[in-house]
């Protein structure tokens, strides 16, 4: 079978999910179990994989999608347990204090906070902080989710302290033994400081794509849930998002070049987060009087922004007791508990990782596939919600009755929330463990992957982000995207005579891209905020940022691989259009009045 034919099969699961989830808007329970129906047809008919692979891959999609909800659960009983302790108000007062305006808002809880957490776990916490939190201050359900999904694109590179690049292109480089002497040729004698070059690519990209994403927070939040449905709204904070921005992406670029890739997303959303709260407290650049923007009353909300999820009871007596300090303090629990079960040095993954029960359930080769699950409870993100809600109950001073209201109100939102991922994670693995079938195929996503290189030749820079991309959104992880990925990248990158290493740092950042739109996340991110059946509205709204990000990236890389040809080539002019088009809406928002 040709490569053409076997791309287009390839892409019939995506397709499947972009008509029924995106285009007719079915809810992701609907719209899922069919892409699952047609990936395991396609590998059992097409790439003939044994039907016990294909069992077994569904099988290991049902676990993922069990740890998945462990760490939901976790996010929704502790924004529950902080809603009942009434920190949740303490904490929306505090951000009224800075600002009422939510424009800000979202930029220091969704881009500089969200970065600080994805930097510290990665693998979709930020959404499972960000998002309830947004809610818990009065944020509607669907401008939370979008707005989380939106950052998840500069920070992902460098999430859960480095784990994209030092597992995904690490595994998926080192599946050739003769990348450590194409290393050694590079003067990297050692593997790591091979990775740390390319990670220094990666953030460079990252970092000149990234100043535009809290802008376009703002810009599509207003758009779609601002009362006058404008991205003028959104766009009249330009200076300070922009100031965020840079607060950000400097040390991010810096702590990467210098540290390599462990610290860039956590130090860059720390550094950053302190840089913009202490302006804003100082009224730097801040929205003043009439230029204030807030959602319009709850009372004329669509009915589609809302979910299960609400932003809690009104104000009460703990409430107006409690200090700022101590009702962010399970929010610093969590930071803690992530920084330091992550830290290599203090090596806890070994202790908390164990291959050993309780630490590890696992079931190895599934139906005698190669074919394996395991979940480690102690290393999840839900664990730590988990002990923290019951921490909260001593800091806070809880009442025991009311941490049971908290707990038995996050079961009712879980049950309808998780639904969706028991379709959707099977259908993933399915797609992805294609190889090894009788057919001789390579597994689906390469399979496609070829079939667009034969067709992009030198223009390859320009879709080896959106390839990066699609590996993320049917994998559901920057990570997983880079492993499947990364040596192939390679090899076009050599095929079409370029620098391969900038064509892998451009997987890279493609693979973080992806996220914006990834169904795995968009499913998780909607059930922490109690949003079911509105995945597909939720990624009509991010396909422009995605888009965006993986035009802009691959521009860029396209014109620093052909920077011989001249400053002038196609890569550069397409950057400069996106630049002048951005800054030209800047000039025509700032200068229109909305009426």
């Amino acid at each position: 079978m040709s490569i053409g034919v076997l791309a287009i099969l390839s892409l019939l699961p995506i397709i499947s999910v972009a008509v029924f989830l995106v285009i007719l808007r079915w809810p992701a329970s609907r719209a899922m179990p069919i892409a699952y129906i047609v990936a395991a047809v396609l590998a059992y008919f097409i790439w003939q994989i044994p039907l016990t692979k294909v069992l077994a891959a569904s099988v290991n999609g049902l676990i993922v999608a069990g740890t998945l909800i462990y760490i939901i659960f976790g996010a929704i009983l502790l924004l529950n347990t902080l809603q009942q302790s009434g920190a949740i108000q303490t904490i929306r007062q505090g951000f009224s204090d800075i600002t009422p305006d939510r424009r800000i808002q979202v930029i220091i809880i969704a881009w500089l906070f969200g970065s600080f957490i994805e930097g510290s776990a990665g693998f979709g916490t930020p959404a499972a902080v960000a998002v309830p939190l947004m809610v818990g201050l009065g944020f509607p359900a669907m401008a939370a989710v979008v707005a989380g999904m939106i950052i998840q694109s500069t920070p992902v590179s460098f999430g859960a302290m480095g784990t994209p690049i030092l597992v995904g292109i690490n595994t998926g480089l080192s599946a050739d033994p003769d990348m450590v002497a194409y290393a050694a040729e590079r003067g990297y004698a050692e593997w790591d400081s091979f990775l740390g070059f390319i990670a220094t690519k990666v953030a460079l990209i990252h970092a000149l794509a990234g100043t535009f994403i809290p802008l376009l927070v703002t810009g599509i939040m207003t758009r779609f849930f601002g009362e006058h449905r404008s991205f003028a709204d959104g766009f009249k904070v330009w200076k300070f998002a922009l100031f965020a921005a840079f607060s950000m992406t400097i040390p991010y670029l810096i702590v990467a070049t210098v540290f390599g890739p462990e610290f860039p997303s956590m130090f860059g959303g720390l550094i950053g987060l302190a840089i913009v709260v202490i302006a804003a407290r100082a009224g730097f650049l801040m929205p003043k009087g009439d230029e204030l923007w807030d959602f319009a009353d709850k009372s004329e909300w669509e009915e589609e922004w809302t979910g299960y999820l609400q932003s809690g009871p009104g104000v009460n007596e703990k409430a107006q007791s409690m200090t700022l300090m101590r009702a962010w303090s399970p929010y610093l629990f969590v930071a803690g508990f992530l920084i330091l079960t992550r830290l290599p040095q203090l090596n806890m993954e070994v202790l908390l990782r164990a291959p050993v029960f309780p630490v590890t359930l696992s079931w190895p080769q599934i139906f005698g596939s190669d074919i394996s699950a395991s979940f480690q409870p102690l290393w999840s993100p839900g664990t730590i919600f988990i002990i923290v809600s019951l921490i909260t109950i001593l800091l806070q001073g809880l009442k025991f009755p009311d941490y049971k209201l908290a707990l038995s109100s996050s079961l009712k939102t879980l049950v309808p929330a998780s639904t969706a991922l028991v379709f959707t994670v099977p259908m993933v693995q399915v797609f992805i463990n294609t190889s090894g079938g009788a057919s001789g195929y390579e597994q689906m996503p390469i399979a496609l992957a070829e079939g667009v290189a034969n067709l992009a030749g030198s223009a390859w820079p320009f879709f080896s982000t959106f390839i990066g991309g699609l590996g993320a959104f049917v994998a559901g992880s920057n990570t997983v995207s880079n492993m499947m990925f990364s040596l192939f990248q390679f090899g076009v990158g050599e095929r079409i005579l370029v620098d391969p290493t900038w064509i892998v740092a451009l997987q890279a950042v493609g693979g973080a891209a992806g996220n914006i739109i990834c169904v795995h996340n968009v499913v998780a991110a909607s059930a922490v905020a109690g949003l079911v059946g509105k995945e597909g509205a939720v990624i009509r709204k991010t396909l422009i940022p995605f888009c965006y990000y993986a035009l802009m990236t691959g521009a860029i890389g396209y014109g620093i691989v052909n920077l011989d040809s001249g400053i002038f080539n196609a890569g550069f002019i397409v950057v400069g259009l996106i630049v002048a088009i951005m800054v030209y809406f800047i000039i025509k928002f700032n200068r229109s009045s909305v009426p």
